[in-house]
């Protein structure tokens, strides 16, 4: 018995010991919360969740690219799936430089052309959250293919060579404290540029026109440059409430503007919203498609009483907006305490309308402070009784921008097929498909028979 008491109390001092070695003090407590923090603010649960599986950084959700789907990858600390096994060294590696332990490349989907810029300290900080703060999944997260040549990942290092950094952020002299942090939130980790600052042919970012505007696929990130048809008409007091919320009179975040209010920017503290406004408002100018507000256009109207009791064929566009939009903007749009004005709104006032048609048929989802906001999608692939054909979102389109919003602008439904199945196409995809890559090497191919007959009959000739 009196063996068995001192083995047991043997035991317990082991245990106890290994648990004081092992529990996190009070620093590590406050490392990983400042890791945990600063994931946030880089938005890495946002494409390393999925949203059908749920578990956090597991990875597995798709993001949908010109060059085709690509999946995040796990990064719990998983040993097996993850990367429970990767050094400080490495994880920095791969969150600077897109590479992973065992060399290779990632898609700049993954945005280290902006992370680059991150600090070692708050790399620390990310090491020691991802390790002790996030827990290990071991799933799988499935497999990224996408089609030659973009199959071959050792050409990113040739990308990477032309159009990547290794550079850390370095706070401008003559800039304030707050103006600084926000060039290192918005540029670094909340990585902004990458969506707002428009693309060459080699997909690369034209940083002479940054934040001047870009397509993502069906969506379209607009100006955020202090322009009349940027963010020049905006408060900064407005600025901040709408990435909080996501919402303000003059514009509702949908798309990844969602996604960016929902996981990272609601949760950010006011100091840093603040610190992000007093960056953006200080940014040189780019004005792009009209010196006038994208929310200066539309007043409420009479259509609905004007056109009421006329065919569809007067207005096919009346028919579909009397059907499916009135109920919530209500039929002279001005919308009411929960529903947008359509009206006044940058989305219907945009020289691009994409956002506009890529709303109706994706409609809009976010959860900010517990509660959800939602629209529901109405394009013909939407699991929606009233959903509508390419055709009646354009109609429905053209309605709503004459009545409401910017009337120059006009939606055909072939531009509704293209953004719903993906956007514009980029020219460097276009030359890389198929047909193109044959015509290619048939050239390279018959070009010298071509140049030796030309040339025998030329020294023909001239005997």
């Amino acid at each position: 018995m009196r063996r068995y008491c001192r083995s047991w109390t043997m035991s317990l001092i082991l245990m106890t010991g290994m648990a004081s070695a092992t529990a996190p003090d009070s620093a590590d407590k406050d490392l990983i919360a400042a890791g945990k923090y600063l994931a946030t603010a880089a938005d890495c649960g946002a494409c390393h969740s999925s949203p059908l599986q749920g578990a956090p950084m597991a990875g597995g959700y798709g993001i949908h690219s010109p060059l085709g789907t690509i999946y995040a990858s796990n990064i719990t600390p998983s040993k097996r799936y993850g990367i429970g096994d990767y050094s400080e060294q490495e994880f920095a590696r791969a969150v600077r430089e897109g590479i992973d332990k065992h060399g290779h490349h990632l898609y700049p989907a993954m945005p280290y052309t902006a992370y680059n810029k991150i600090s070692d300290k708050d790399i620390h900080a990310l090491y020691r959250y991802f390790m002790q703060g996030v827990a290990p999944v071991d799933v799988a997260a499935p497999q990224t293919h996408l089609p030659f040549p973009f199959s071959i990942r050792a050409s990113m290092a040739v990308w990477n060579l032309l159009f990547a950094d290794d550079q850390r952020f370095v706070p401008a002299t003559g800039k304030s404290a707050e103006v600084n942090r926000g060039d290192y939130l918005v540029n670094a980790l909340a990585h902004c540029d990458t969506c707002h600052t428009p693309r060459n042919f080699l997909m690369a970012q034209q940083n002479d026109r940054a934040f001047s505007g870009s397509s993502l696929g069906s969506w379209y990130a607009p100006n955020i440059t202090p322009a009349q048809n940027g963010i020049g008409s905006w408060s900064s007091a407005e600025l901040v409430q709408y990435l909080k919320t996501g919402h303000i009179a003059k514009a509702q975040a949908a798309g990844p503007m969602a996604e960016a209010v929902e996981h990272s920017f609601q949760y950010l503290s006011d100091t840093d919203i603040r610190a992000m406004v007093a960056y953006l408002r200080q940014l040189p100018v780019v004005n792009t498609d009209s010196a006038r507000p994208r929310d200066g256009f539309g007043q409420a109207s009479d259509a609905e009483q004007r056109l009421r009791g006329q065919t569809a064929e007067t207005d096919a566009g009346w028919q579909v907006f009397s059907g499916s939009c009135a109920n919530c903007h209500q039929p002279e749009g001005q919308g009411n305490t929960r529903y947008p004005s359509l009206f006044h709104n940058s989305a219907t006032g945009a020289g691009q309308p994409d956002n506009l048609v890529a709303a109706i048929l994706f409609g809009v989802q976010r959860t900010v402070n517990g509660e959800s906001v939602a629209m529901p999608a109405f394009g013909p692939d939407a699991d929606f009784a009233n959903r509508l054909s390419d055709r009646q979102i354009a109609d429905v389109s053209n309605y709503v921008l004459k009545n409401f919003g910017n009337p120059a602008v006009t939606v055909t439904a072939e531009r509704v097929k293209k953004l719903r199945e993906g956007g514009d196409t980029p020219l460097l995809i276009k030359l890389t498909q198929p047909a193109v890559l044959i015509c290619f090497a048939v050239i390279i191919v018959i070009a010298p028979g071509i140049f030796f007959i030309r040339r025998k009959r030329r020294l023909y000739a001239a005997r």
